[in-house]
């Protein structure tokens, strides 16, 4: 203990003197703020990049962010660009934030893909997660085949807020559900999460107040529905589940599969049915299927935990 006093002692009468070891954060090299860098999330790069010159250039560094992008984030890259140039050509987008530039920095680039992106005449989207990188994809309803879609007396589209695409498909009744949807994609290598994002009853505005009509919801007790969910390497999970929470948007967890390599397409097959013509049923909206990291965890989700 005295030995280190008499050393600390030592070393602040050299600051004092001759201003030896007056160093900061403000000295350290950007390439030794770098690799420090690496163990941080995003945002708290962005975060740290405010603390001085070194540390503002090590944020932006390419080297920090190519290990947050996603293994194939060129795949990614590229869609974006083609989406950017789609709405450009229409004039609905500035240029603000393109990822057409084959100059643009690693942090721009991944900047860029935290938007959304949408693909296929605009019914899907993808986007990667600000704070891991992880890839999640939005699949509207006009995406999907529904059976007896085009057959008002069964089925109608409804312009709501209350959905990414501004659209809900709305079933009055039917004896015969069902809706199913496919994608090829190069999913970056991961756990994925599948969920159907399902309303029950009509929601709409009375008197400035959300309400929802209650009483043209019927049939959903009686027998559950099957959600099902296969990919092209052979994946394959089902799940039944008696749709509930009237009022309230729900996801439901269809199942979950794996991507071992992020240079592949994988073909996903996905359902909701129930083909129990005993009797019908009716006051359900279709918003989406919504696929996220395994890892993340989206409120109002039911998970088939049996």
């Amino acid at each position: 203990m005295r030995l280190g006093a008499q050393m600390g002692a030592g070393a602040s009468s050299l600051e004092g003197s001759e201003g030896w070891g007056q160093t900061s954060l403000g000295d350290m090299p950007e390439s030794c703020v770098a690799p420090v860098l690496l163990y941080l999330d995003p945002p708290e790069i962005c975060l740290v990049a405010r603390l001085n010159r070194a540390f503002r250039g090590a944020a932006s560094a390419d080297c920090v962010w190519a290990t947050k992008l996603p293994a194939n984030y060129r795949y990614l890259a590229a869609l974006a660009a083609a989406a950017d140039d789609d709405s450009s050509s229409d004039g609905s987008v500035e240029g603000n934030g393109r990822c057409s530039s084959s100059v643009a920095t690693k942090k721009e680039k991944y900047a860029r893909l935290c938007r959304p992106t949408p693909f296929d005449r605009g019914t899907k989207e993808f986007w990667i997660q600000k704070s891991k990188g992880g890839l999640c994809m939005s699949i509207s309803s006009k995406a999907l085949a529904i059976t007896g879609i085009d057959d008002r007396r069964y089925w109608s589209h409804l312009t709501t807020d209350e959905s990414r695409f501004h659209s809900v498909a709305y079933l009055q009744q039917i004896w015969w559900l069902e809706v199913a949807g496919e994608i090829d994609f190069c999913f970056p290598a991961g756990s994925y999460s599948l969920l159907f994002r399902l309303h029950l009853g009509r929601p709409h505005k009375r008197m400035g107040r959300r309400v929802y009509d209650s009483e043209l919801i019927y049939g959903w007790d009686i027998k559950p529905t099957r959600f099902q969910l296969s990919t092209s390497d052979g994946q394959h999970t089902t799940s039944d589940y008696h749709l509930d929470g009237p009022g309230h948007w729900i996801l439901y967890h269809v199942g979950d599969f794996v991507i071992s390599s992020s240079d592949e397409l994988t073909k996903l097959k996905f359902s909701m049915m129930q083909i129990d013509c005993t009797h019908t049923k009716g006051g359900l909206c279709v918003d989406s299927v919504f696929i996220y990291p395994k890892d993340h965890q989206p409120e109002e989700c039911i998970r088939n935990d049996s």
